[in-house]
């Protein structure tokens, strides 16, 4: 008689199954999905759920990333190597090849093109005809995202109505939609930042290096440190400071603030986040420090 040995599963291994879970439900309801991949540590879970879901097989979605082309190299250099590593086709839309067709028009040169990429992305959906994007975000990233579905419909026009979503009871997820419709979808709903980094933790997953502390040239302006680049640079009555710092987040360079920190592990790093107070965007962002009105309204538009 052979004896059966109940498994416990962790709390790592619950969420890696809903996400794997997700993942192919896409793969089987949509006919023609991309995974949205910037280098950053969410999107480079994703492909690590995407190996686990699909391998040995290739990805049955290519990799999309709408550059602003004010992204920080040490992750689009990443990007493209973690892409050709996997041997997995990687589609890249700029917000300038936006600009110069006109369908983007700055304000001043200096505005930030963050919020422009909803524009740049829908194009991308249009040109490919994807009727799904699957995304990295997380609930607990702002009250914004907290307001999607894990399977968040947007109408013919890439919009989001956060009072017209199909209801998610269990574990049953209707990514169906007519054509011109999109689905974006996001497996990695539930995780929390300390569960992303436990998770690569666990995977000993490779990161751009501005994840970790790093002597970076900054600015101290409302409470955030403004990077000194080519694209920010410092005005004469600014004080430049060379401080430890490491990226919480990663994205334009106009409106990504790193963290002063000294964590340049993983552990560091997990021990530092199970100790802050103030979530990554809020500590991060300079744009408009994403108040829930505001990226409730991008995300309207069409925004990730």
């Amino acid at each position: 008689m052979t004896t059966l040995t109940k498994q416990t599963l962790s709390h790592l291994d619950w969420l890696e199954a809903e996400a794997i879970h997700i993942l192919r439900e896409v793969a089987g309801q949509c006919a023609n999905p991309a995974l949205l991949f910037s280098g950053g540590k969410d999107s480079i879970c994703l492909l690590r759920l995407a190996e686990k879901a699909f391998r040995p097989g290739r990805f049955p979605f290519p990799l999309l990333h709408i550059d602003t082309g004010h992204n920080y190299k040490e992750v689009t250099d990443f990007r493209d190597k973690r892409a050709a590593e996997l041997g997995e086709r990687l589609i890249v839309r700029s917000v300038e090849d936006s600009m110069a067709r006109g369908t983007v028009v700055l304000k001043s040169p200096t505005e930030s093109r963050n919020k422009h990429q909803s524009v740049t992305l829908l194009e991308a959906i249009e040109e490919f005809g994807f009727d799904a994007c699957i995304g990295g975000a997380r609930r607990d990233e702002e009250k914004a995202r907290a307001k999607e579905r894990i399977m968040s419909f947007r109408d013919e026009f890439g919009q989001w109505d956060p009072k017209n979503q199909r209801p998610e009871l269990w574990n049953l997820y209707n990514a169906r939609s007519h054509k011109g419709e999109n689905i974006r979808a996001f497996p990695i709903s539930n995780w929390t930042e300390l569960d992303v980094w436990q998770y690569i933790q666990r995977e000993q997953l490779e990161l751009p290096s501005i994840y970790f502390a790093h002597v970076r040239p900054v600015v101290r302006k409302n409470g955030l440190l403004q990077p000194v680049t080519e694209l920010t640079p410092a005005r004469p009555d600014d004080k430049i400071e060379d401080v430890l710092v490491r990226f919480r987040t990663v994205g334009d360079i106009t409106c990504t603030a790193p963290v002063e920190s000294d964590a340049d592990t993983v552990e560091k790093i997990l021990a530092e986040t199970a100790t802050t107070t103030i979530t990554e965007r809020g500590a991060t962002r300079m744009d408009d420090q994403t108040s829930e009105a505001s990226m409730e309204q991008r995300k309207k538009e069409g925004y990730f």
